[in-house]
């Protein structure tokens, strides 16, 4: 996961595709690397820390759940 310092009531888009060289946030990459997705667009309600999720496979996207932490992503190949 991210750690990240979010502020209330600003909107923020989270990487979706994985493709973004800004992470955990949106850079556009995905309009090339992985057309049909999009960031998810989100507004926190608290100024404060939070986790934000790096393996994209959270069950509550944009934050981190612990997912990272299955055998799905952890016996996943790495890719060059």
């Amino acid at each position: 996961p991210f750690p990240v310092e979010l502020k209330a009531g600003k909107t923020y888009g989270w990487c979706s595709c994985g493709h973004s060289k800004r992470q955990p946030f949106c850079d556009g990459s995905h309009k090339k690397a992985a057309p049909g997705m999009s960031p998810l667009r989100f507004t926190p309600e608290e100024d404060g820390p939070a986790w934000l999720c790096g393996c994209k496979r959270t069950q509550n996207p944009p934050y981190c759940d612990g997912t990272h932490n299955g055998e799905a992503v952890q016996g996943a190949p790495l890719h060059p």
